[in-house]
């Protein structure tokens, strides 16, 4: 019957609907739900129709489980597979089909590797798998158990077997990697199996520092591809994990790069861009195309154009743990930016292939919320989706190390997950970093998320603090309006001073004013003042970097920011290439009055320990700050064992310097690129700077 189509969904676990569109008229009274050879007893509730279409409904004797092959039979039209994609919306859901083994993807042993996928609503399960030794596929059909965990076991050694499973759902068949897979064939192709056992790296976290508190880090922000794919370096695994740790690498003028540029800045965390699996860089030819990673494509998988071999799936393991290490030896911890709020498409994606409408939130009408603009929202508050994502956690931290997550719009993610997140992580790791951005973007479930508005929700995060960034941002472009806030912004913005507190203390600021998304502060710095000069814009650059570097709160660093690198006067720079991405090492000759400063500054702000302070009554009780003259001027005092100093900056924003009218200061350190601090008294704060004196 051509001009005929019938549905049938199940709208509840004991209710079924059809739709008929047809001319030709249908008795609903005659059809009959069928699993293979089985009449399942079904009876009409109601039914209302219109010229040419029929809509009934369907109660079934009893709640019908997942995982049958159900089918409607139409007498005169046939059999209609029973489509169930719905059933993870209905309530109980999560109670019934949850399932808590920490045995999904592939476990494998030298006598053979074992496959656990959770796939509730499908009827059918088909492993693929090709072995390393064989150019052909085969096929071993899953055996499903509790929960809708379909099983099946390869004997023998399967160490760089590929694998794919072929799943069906309301008799619709797809193929999908696996949504643990840990190891992947370039491009997420396929997933592969891998003797973990073998790819042991010493990650040397005994090496790490103490850092009890988020105060004491200072977060410098870069990409892989972005600090090591400058032409102009002798850089040998440009763009790759391998060469961020080459040693003895120059620039054309001889200057250090890469490593141990980075090293020489004295940071205490290195935040890196995503580094797991992302989807529009082809890992073969990463040369054609660019992204910074918010497209994750798998979870527990490193990308593959950051590796060495993208065609051996050890390749991208082995260097990511090699880079680890490397900057853990030198006292350096990696933070991991991580996306768990969207996927690429979710059409596409393992996950919708895998449990159908399950790993994505939707609106009342059906739709899929696309809350952030940047993908759809990931349901992180279903079982399943929250598993996911704390096994992910866990396996970053315990097989690469990683000391910390930054979370890409953690206003989407809920507030339980987060929570447990913490306490997974800390668990492993007293001192582990979680910050993330607690932008609230809205959202479609009715439950706390992870934004701003519910920092007391969260207490173990940081969030990045855009009121300090707008602030510092005009002060250092000379709107002094903004002076009143600058004060509450390098308070850490924790205090009930001037403002309203924003956080419950200066360890949930982190206090930035440029990053991987924004435009760079010299490119803002040039929209605000066109005619300033070069040496201008620098200046204002480095003022407010460095107004950063001492202000309550935890200091956060984007790569270039130090030298004032510009994007062409772009922002959202992630898919535009590395001509605008990359870090220009060719301009450190130039520049390096601005580096030597900053590692100054980074120094200074290590040994001033009360900028460390968190506790926002101990802050208020040790802190000073107001005006004087057109500079902000705070003060407190350093104790060091017995003795007893007092610590005064001054932050000028202006354009003409300011005499300090009484004298009697001693000179430390001062963000202006031609003053000697040997031989400048102590009354000078040049236009532009930042000065800490001592008296």
């Amino acid at each position: 019957m051509k001009d005929t189509v019938i549905n049938a969904k199940l709208i509840s676990f004991s209710k079924l609907r059809v739709t008929v569109f047809s001319s030709f008229p249908f008795d609903p009274k005659s059809f009959s739900l069928k699993e293979g050879g089985k009449n399942l007893k079904m009876v009409l509730e109601k039914q209302n129709s219109l010229s040419s279409i029929l809509v009934a409904d369907f109660h079934l004797a009893q709640d019908l489980p997942l995982g049958g092959d159900y089918s409607l039979l139409v007498p005169g039209y046939g059999l209609v597979p029973l489509d169930v994609d719905d059933a993870p919306t209905f309530p109980r859901f999560d109670d019934l089909y949850a399932y808590d083994g920490d045995d999904l993807g592939a476990s494998y042993r030298k006598e053979g590797t074992s496959f656990a996928l959770w796939a509730p609503l499908a009827s059918r399960v088909t492993l693929q798998y090709r072995l390393p030794s064989s150019s052909a596929w085969s096929r071993l059909a899953m055996e499903r158990g509790e929960k809708g965990v379909f099983r099946a076991e390869v004997k023998g050694d399967c160490e760089g077997m590929e694998y794919l499973f072929e799943i069906v759902n309301s008799g619709v068949s797809r193929i999908a990697t696996d949504l643990y897979a840990k190891a992947s064939t370039p491009n997420g192709a396929s997933s592969v199996v891998l003797d973990f056992s073998k790819l042991k790296v010493d990650l040397h976290e005994d090496r790490l520092p103490n850092c009890p508190n988020r105060t004491d880090a200072i977060v410098y922000e870069g990409s892989v591809r972005d600090l090591t794919s400058d032409p102009r370096t002798d850089i040998e695994h440009k763009g790759r994990f391998l060469g961020l740790i080459e040693r003895n690498r120059k620039n054309e003028a001889g200057d250090p790069v890469g490593f141990d540029y980075l090293l020489s800045l004295g940071f205490t965390h290195l935040q890196l861009l995503p580094f797991y699996d992302f989807k529009t860089v082809d890992e073969e030819q990463p040369k054609k195309s660019y992204n910074w990673g918010y497209d994750p494509a798998q979870f527990f998988v490193p990308e593959g154009s950051y590796a060495s071999d993208v065609l051996d799936p050890s390749s991208r393991i082995l260097d990511l743990k090699k880079m680890v290490a490397a900057f853990h030896e030198n006292g350096i911890r990696i933070i991991m930016d991580v996306v768990y709020n969207h996927v690429y498409s979710f059409e596409d994606s393992a996950f919708q292939k895998t449990v159908p409408n399950y790993y994505f939130r939707q609106r009342r009408n059906g739709s899929f919320a696309s809350t952030s603009g940047c993908g759809d929202d990931f349901a992180s508050e279903r079982k399943m989706g929250r598993k996911l994502i704390l096994d992910c956690c866990a396996w970053w931290i315990d097989q690469y190390g990683v000391d910390g997550f930054r979370f890409d719009l953690m206003g989407i993610l809920d507030v339980e997950t987060l929570n447990a997140i913490e306490d997974l992580a800390k668990k492993r790791k007293p001192s582990f970093f979680l910050h993330g951005e607690g932008w609230n973007m809205g959202g479609e479930v009715n439950l706390p998320l992870g934004t701003m508005d519910n920092y007391a929700a969260i207490p173990g995060y940081g969030f990045f603090n855009d009121f300090f960034r707008e602030t510092v941002k005009r002060l250092y472009c000379q709107d002094f309006s903004c002076f009143q806030d600058a004060k509450a912004a390098y308070a850490s913005s924790s205090l009930n001073f001037i403002r309203p507190a924003r956080f419950l203390d200066a360890r949930q600021s982190t206090n930035y004013i440029e990053c991987h998304d924004n435009a760079t502060y010299f490119d803002f710095v040039s929209r605000w003042h066109p005619d300033w000069d070069e040496g201008k814009k620098l200046r204002a650059v480095l003022g407010a970097t460095c107004f950063v570097l001492l202000s309550f709160g935890v200091p956060f660093l984007h790569a270039g920011q130090e030298i004032g690198l510009s994007k062409k006067g772009l922002e959202n720079t992630y898919n535009k290439g590395d001509e605008y991405n990359r870090f220009d090492y060719s301009l450190l000759p130039s520049r390096s009055w601005m580096v030597e400063k900053i590692r100054k500054f980074i120094e200074m702000r290590k040994r001033l320990t009360p900028l460390h302070a968190y506790c926002p009554s101990c802050i208020d009780k040790l802190l000073d700050v107001g005006e004087e003259g057109p500079c902000l001027r705070s003060s407190f005092l350093l104790r060091e064992g017995k003795s007893e100093r007092k610590i005064i900056v001054f932050f000028n924003p202006g354009e003409t310097d300011y005499n300090i009218p009484d004298g009697g200061r001693k000179l430390l350190l001062c963000s202006e690129p031609c003053l000697d601090e040997k031989a400048t008294p102590g009354n000078l704060v040049p236009a532009f700077s930042a000065t800490v004196f001592e008296e």
